[in-house]
């Protein structure tokens, strides 16, 4: 069942045509969560990484893409260089990969992707869990290296998860789904551990607020670059969403939206053919020279020399 079912997901296996843009060029593409290949259809999949396996049926692997959901890599071989949004990282065996929804990505060709892969499809997790175990903190580091305490326990819960998601048997699917539900709960758990073992409890309260200052943000950053707009829609004074914002990331909201801002506009540069002017317009800068300003003061470039650098 295992061989059947994770036809997506795996290593750097044969390119399969695919393109990094949709057929007019205008954009990344993005490959949603594959859930007719799930064991019984549940939002989720783990099984195992090799050169034989295919990520997705009709996904570039070593172009880059999207995808819409959460894929966890836990390495048993290594060195492995994987791309994600901009950044090479270089993992070996014993670490881990987390790669969220909407990051640009791409599988390098040269090395073999070996070990365990967990797919998660958002929506499958209740709100307070997504909120626990900071599924959407884009602020983390993707790149995590476990020690051996917490690599054991890491791999006896995905060893356990894995096992519960083959089990098709025992329960029927409504408990199954509830157990898989738990037992992932339980791996997120300790991912979020050890992806943010500095937080303090007693930051929750901020970290409530970034949270939704930042789910924000990741919704409506092509359109509104205002913090003032954000604040009031969210119900903070501007005041308590810079205090916010500040704690958890070290820079003003302000700071935290253009960053967003020029992530997007960089995407867009490096990996379609839009024109300048249209990647302006996308990021919400309807007038090219104010787009060309504002990504030279934050990149030190011009979007024409960003863009000609790359290719």
């Amino acid at each position: 069942m295992i061989d059947r079912t994770w036809q997506s997901v795996g290593g750097a296996g044969e390119d399969t045509g695919g393109t990094d843009a949709h057929p007019d060029g205008d954009a990344i593409r993005t490959f949603p969560f594959p859930a007719e290949l799930s064991v019984c259809g549940v939002g989720m999949q783990i099984g195992p990484m090799g050169t034989d396996r295919t990520w997705h049926a009709d996904a570039p692997l070593h172009r880059v893409h999207r995808i819409d959901f959460h894929v966890v890599m836990l390495f048993t071989d290594g060195p492995v260089r994987h791309m994600v949004d901009f950044a090479e990282y270089e993992a070996n065996a014993g670490d881990l990969l987390w790669i969220r929804p909407g990051q640009v990505h791409r599988f390098s060709r040269e090395t073999g992707y070996r070990g365990t892969v967990l797919t998660m499809q958002p929506g499958f997790l209740p709100r307070a869990i997504v909120e626990a175990t900071g599924l959407y903190r884009y602020d983390l580091p993707p790149l995590l290296h476990p020690g051996p305490a917490q690599l054991g326990a890491l791999r006896g819960a995905l060893d356990q998860l894995r096992r519960e998601y083959e089990d098709t048997e025992t329960l029927p699917l409504s408990l199954h789904t509830a157990v898989l539900r738990h037992q992932l709960t339980a791996v997120l758990l300790r991912l979020a551990h050890l992806a943010a073992s500095a937080a303090q409890t007693s930051q929750q309260h901020t970290d409530n607020t970034f949270t939704r200052f930042r789910d924000a943000v990741e919704q409506g950053f092509a359109t509104n670059h205002s913090v003032s707009a954000y604040a009031d829609a969210l119900g903070y004074s501007r005041r308590t969403l810079v205090r916010a914002v500040r704690a958890a990331t070290g820079e003003t909201p302000k700071g935290f939206i253009d960053k967003r801002v020029v992530l997007e506009a960089k995407r867009l540069l490096a990996h379609t053919d839009l024109p300048i002017g249209r990647v302006g317009v996308a990021v919400g800068f309807p007038d090219a020279a104010n787009f060309s300003k504002f990504f030279h003061l934050h990149t030190g470039q011009t979007p024409v020399a960003f863009r000609a650098e790359l290719r």
